[in-house]
């Protein structure tokens, strides 16, 4: 009787059970894989002693997950030690920064060595000098140690066209790089003075880093490129050779005899409904749980090694 006088409403009675069914489940799933603290989510290659390996690929933007995995692999008693895999031709400062400190932290307690792919430098360099040693190919492009800043100007473009820009600014500063107008000589002068301040944050901590005199560093860090070659040569490196090269050098100083096996970030297939169901029922059960969510970041181009 109900359904023939309220047809309409029955069915959105029905779709509305269905659908908190459904989204009942999921939370339960998401819920259990919250709640996993062991490395579940990594491959481990089958006996012997185990190496972590953290991977360091394309421009360093964000640190977020290197420094977790760091922490991880530091924090968990049968992991020996820690290969990090750089395969980067450098990034933002800050990022760099902050994955540098947690490899210096971790290197008191586990041994880390930097293993470099065909390309490591400038910010990729960076990180890696934090570790106890760095192996990279003969080939590996690697130094450009240095900072650059800059922009197009295209002042005369606008004025072809009959375009006026028009700022406001609360400071003298404040608009300070504007491709739409000449770069005053006190402008020039304070973002040198900026470049010239994270440079010398670089070289120092590649100075501490690889244990070599301050001046020695600021003679290879013009922001010339090196082969891994001629890395070596200069004490950049340390040795020559591959990725399984770096395992075995990093299982032997981590203190394992026998077989190494390496432990990898397992690798995630890609899908559409169920990154779209993971978002918005995860953020759903923090906000529920009254757990923080971490927001997103802004990357403005400018601020590089």
């Amino acid at each position: 009787m109900f359904t023939r006088r309220h047809p309409y409403l029955f069915f959105l009675l029905t779709l509305f059970a269905l659908l908190s069914v459904s989204v009942i489940i999921v939370s339960y799933l998401l819920v259990k894989g919250l709640q996993q603290t062991q490395f579940s989510d990594f491959v481990t290659e089958s006996g012997g002693g185990k190496v972590g390996v953290v991977e360091i690929k394309g421009i360093i933007t964000d640190s977020r997950e290197t420094i977790r995995l760091i922490k991880r692999f530091r924090e968990d008693e049968t992991i020996k030690a820690i290969v990090l895999r750089v395969e980067s031709p450098g990034g933002v400062v800050g990022p760099s920064q902050e994955i540098y400190r947690e490899i210096r932290k971790t290197v008191p307690q586990k041994k880390v060595v930097a293993s470099m792919g065909s390309v490591a430098a400038s910010g990729g360099y960076y990180v890696a000098a934090a570790a106890n040693g760095i192996v990279a190919n003969p080939g590996t492009i690697t130094g450009s140690i240095g900072v650059i800043m800059g922009y197009t100007n295209i002042e005369q473009l606008f004025e072809k066209i009959g375009l006026v820009p028009v700022v406001i600014k609360s400071g003298e500063y404040k608009d300070m790089g504007s491709p739409t107008r000449q770069m005053t000589s006190r402008e020039k002068k304070t973002l040198q003075y900026f470049v010239d301040q994270t440079h010398r944050q670089f070289v120092t901590a590649i100075s501490e880093g690889r244990d070599m005199d301050l001046s020695r560093v600021e003679s290879l860090a013009d922001g010339r490129i090196y082969t891994g070659e001629e890395a070596l040569k200069q004490g950049l490196v340390d040795r020559l050779g591959n990725f399984e090269d770096a395992i075995e050098w990093a299982g032997r100083l981590g203190g394992i005899d026998g077989k190494i096996s390496a432990v990898y970030k397992r690798e995630e297939t890609f899908s559409v409904l169920k990154y779209l169901l993971k978002s918005a029922v995860k953020d759903l059960i923090l906000q529920t749980m009254g757990q923080p969510l971490h927001g997103g970041y802004i990357y403005r181009p400018g601020e590089a090694f």
